[in-house]
């Protein structure tokens, strides 16, 4: 589906810090969800694989309640995001008590943290966060991450998941085809090619489900199609 479409056109697409602030200032978060997402549903014992109390990673996590969701399940999670409204807006809506305090390791970074030890929201640039902070991960949900970080910059963000995932982590992983020639995103397409160029070297990838996403918001994008994507990735045993 991605053979007529030139995959490098919104390469030079290119969003700073400073303009997601900007989209939770004004309110322009039309990529949030009300509900836990549908895939995550349907596929988190792809990611459990039978393991109880697991710690998840959020990348770019904003408000996601699908995170309240699997901490009530007796996970631990962690997550990143640039903006501290959308994390401070997660824990006032679902009613979470937290506390807040510098992070030594990082410059300026602020990490909320629920006060039963549940849940862990890091305040900095995604860039900026490592394994040396709070460890490596048993699993990873990606569900608006990939398709928002600039496509410049995935070759280091591939490097930089990768260097969390622990030994058996489970990386689920959300992506969206469309004709990248009418719309300039985000959310940006990525097409499988681009995973296997990104993760094939490190990773096994499986894709678990692909599914018509397409909406009237969509629809007011100019596009035609949209196509939503959940793989699986995982560390190769030999690499790991």
């Amino acid at each position: 589906m991605t053979d007529n479409y030139d995959v490098q056109v919104q390469e030079k697409r290119h969003m700073l810090p400073d303009e997601w602030i900007d989209r939770w200032k004004d309110g322009k978060i039309g990529f949030h969800q009300d509900t836990v997402h549908e895939l995550l549903k349907k596929y988190l014992e792809k990611i459990l694989n039978g393991r109880k109390g697991i710690r998840f990673f959020f990348p770019l996590c904003g408000k996601a309640v699908d995170m309240k969701w699997l901490a009530d399940m007796g996970h631990t999670v962690f997550g990143v995001d640039v903006c501290e409204i959308g994390i401070k807006d997660f824990f006032s809506e679902q009613n979470i008590p937290y506390t807040e305090e510098p992070v030594g390791t990082i410059p300026e970074a602020k990490l909320f943290k629920s006060t039963d030890g549940k849940i862990f929201l890091y305040n900095c640039n995604l860039y900026d966060f490592s394994s040396s902070v709070v460890g490596r991960f048993d699993g990873i949900w990606d569900r608006g991450s990939m398709v928002a970080i600039n496509p410049c910059d995935r070759q280091r963000y591939a490097a930089l998941i990768i260097s969390l995932m622990d030994t058996d982590c489970r990386y689920l992983l959300d992506t969206f085809l469309y004709n990248p020639n009418l719309y300039s995103g985000p959310p940006f397409f990525v097409p499988d090619e681009t995973l296997q160029d990104l993760f094939g070297e490190m990773c096994s990838i499986q894709l678990l489900d692909s599914v018509d996403a397409l909406s009237e918001k969509q629809t007011n994008w100019g596009i035609d199609f949209l196509t939503e994507k959940v793989h699986l990735l995982t560390l190769k045993k030999s690499l790991s």
